[in-house]
Formats: C-alpha cells, sequence, structure tokens
C-alpha cells in the first residue's frame, strides 16, 4: 500500500490566477498552500490551505514555502507599487522556492518586447518602451540568472492580456459588462480594431500546472497556449452575442482623457504608458509550447460561453438573456 503523503504546491499570489491554478493543483490530488499578501483573503478554494504575509521578509518567504515541490510565483502588486515591490517579491519566492529545494514556476507578461513589430516569440529581442516593461526584463534576468547559477530551477510561463470569467483587474471586469449590459460600448486604451491576443486565463493557469508538471520545462521562458488573435471588438461581440446583445460596441478612451483621470488616480495614471499595446497588431505565438507539451487552448467558443455564464451570475441575468 502506497502511504507517500501528496506534494505539497505553493502558490504565491491569490489575484486572478492563483485561486485558479489552486483548484487545479487540488483536483490532482496534491496538497496546496496558498500565500496572499493581505488577511482576509475570500478566494481561496475550500481545502487549501491560506497563509498571510509579506513575501518581500524573506523569513517568512522561506516558512511560507516550507516544504514545498513546486512554488508558483502568481504575485502581481498593483501598477503603482511595481517599483517598490515587483522585484524584492520576486527575490522572496526565489528564496524561499531555493530554500525548499522546489522549482519556481513564474508567471510573466509581454511587456519586455515593447512595441512589436510581428508575433512574439520566447526569442524576440527585448525591447521595452515602458517603465514597467523594463522592470520586466529586469525581473526575467534576475529569475533567469538564479536558475543559471543553480539556486534553484526556474520555469518562466508568459501570457497576454487575460479574459475569462471574474477578472476585476482586466478589460472583461465589471465596467466592460456593465457598460454593455446598459446599452453603451466598452471601452479601450487603444484602437479597439486593432489584432490583440487575449489569454484565457483558465489556459494561464493549466499551461502554468504543466510547466510545474514536466521537467523539460525548466531553464526556459514558455508562451502559454492562446487563442489566434482578434480585434477587442470581435472579442467584446462574441461575449455580447453569448449574452443575447445584439449591438456591442467599443469606443477608445482618448490619451488626454486617461492623463486627465491619472490626476486623480494612481491606477489611472500607469495606464497612457501601455496604451501601445492595442496602436500596432499585438500577437503571442504560443507554437513552442503547444509543441513541446502537446498541449492546446480551451476552444474560443467555450471559453466565451463560460464568461458569459459567469456573468450572467454575477448580473443576475436569465440564460436567455
Amino acid at each position: 500500500m502506497n502511504t507517500t503523503p501528496p506534494a505539497q504546491h505553493v502558490v504565491l499570489g491569490a489575484g486572478q490566477i492563483g485561486p485558479r491554478l489552486a483548484r487545479l493543483l487540488l483536483a490532482r490530488g496534491h496538497r496546496v498552500r496558498m500565500v496572499h499578501r493581505s488577511r482576509g483573503s475570500s478566494s481561496a478554494p475550500p481545502g487549501i490551505e491560506v497563509v498571510n504575509g509579506d513575501m518581500t521578509d524573506l523569513a517568512f518567504a522561506e516558512e511560507a514555502t516550507r516544504g514545498a515541490a513546486v512554488v508558483y510565483d502568481c504575485m502581481n502588486p498593483p501598477y503603482p507599487q511595481w517599483g517598490e515591490l515587483l522585484l524584492p517579491v520576486a527575490r522572496g519566492a526565489l528564496h524561499g522556492a531555493a530554500r525548499a529545494r522546489a522549482r519556481l514556476v513564474a508567471l510573466d507578461n509581454l511587456y519586455m518586447y515593447g512595441r512589436p513589430g510581428g508575433p512574439m516569440r520566447e526569442d524576440s529581442p527585448l525591447t521595452p518602451c515602458s517603465r514597467k516593461g523594463e522592470l520586466r526584463v529586469r525581473l526575467a534576468a534576475l529569475r533567469l540568472a538564479a536558475h543559471a547559477s543553480g539556486a534553484v530551477s526556474v520555469a518562466i510561463g508568459r501570457a497576454s492580456d487575460y479574459f475569462g470569467e471574474d477578472l476585476q483587474n482586466s478589460f472583461w471586469g465589471d465596467r466592460f459588462f456593465e457598460r454593455v449590459l446598459a446599452g453603451r460600448p466598452g471601452e479601450c486604451t487603444g484602437d479597439p480594431e486593432m489584432p490583440h491576443s487575449y489569454t484565457y486565463a483558465g489556459d494561464v493557469a493549466r499551461g502554468l500546472l504543466t510547466l510545474g508538471e514536466r521537467a523539460e520545462a525548466v531553464g526556459q521562458v514558455w508562451h502559454l497556449p492562446t487563442p489566434p488573435a482578434e480585434s477587442t471588438t470581435s472579442l467584446a461581440r462574441r461575449l455580447g452575442h453569448a449574452l443575447g446583445l445584439l449591438h456591442v460596441t467599443m469606443t477608445r478612451i482618448p490619451r488626454l482623457a486617461l492623463r486627465a483621470a491619472g490626476l486623480f488616480s494612481p491606477m489611472m495614471r500607469e495606464l497612457p504608458e501601455m496604451a501601445y499595446q492595442w496602436e500596432v497588431p499585438f500577437v503571442i505565438d504560443d507554437t513552442r509550447f503547444r509543441t513541446a507539451f502537446g498541449e492546446g487552448t480551451t476552444s474560443i467558443d467555450d471559453a466565451v460561453a463560460s464568461t458569459a455564464a459567469w456573468a450572467r451570475r454575477r448580473y443576475g441575468l436569465s440564460a436567455a438573456a
């Protein structure tokens, strides 16, 4: 009889991806601990141990990751705190994983590539055109250097902007749905007709799970499975159609309006420099991941249907709405 206890997996971050990943790990039969900076988080799925604390505190980081086989760094501080926290929390994750002798799987984005001149691949030049992109270059270098030194095994998974259910920090949160359900256009910080890759949040979690399981993933950057790029307007219309809305449109928020809003909101102040992502085709190439692991995306129809079902529940709409 096999009495070996299930492996301990530690998920750092309880935002948009961490809880999804934690549920997948739990379903795989793992023991799961989720580490959250703030107390009283309600996003932890049942059956998962929750630890609250500051990953910039290396003593806490070591304790929070103790016994882990895999540590998943899904932490992403709010934009206004990136300069202060982005690299320190990543150092905490690296420290904890190294002390636990665990693999570190890190979630990343595409900011380090800057304004693309074609589809973005893992070997595309790192030419950031924003302060946040420059930080992401430093973050990737920190993680890959830790791997190269032998301190910790690292795999990095990069995704584009998320869409899916319950994503309040994305375009597809309450503001989008409340506007279109009221017959108003959704908003985009750039050209809503420009082709843009959106990665389904469920596929982000599944991709990270794969990187945690496959030995050949370590020491490399991987673009997580992402549906073919389409315009933001096209995706908005798909969601609208699934909700029974006949005419969904998107409008561009003028750059001047973004800057004016930034006078009153630290978060809005961070958006203008990222608008370039909707001013040119912003397309991710995930061929390498698909080829290596034989995994693709949730079909766009299924992803949209699931997102629309969540929206119906959230906004009290009937199934025929």
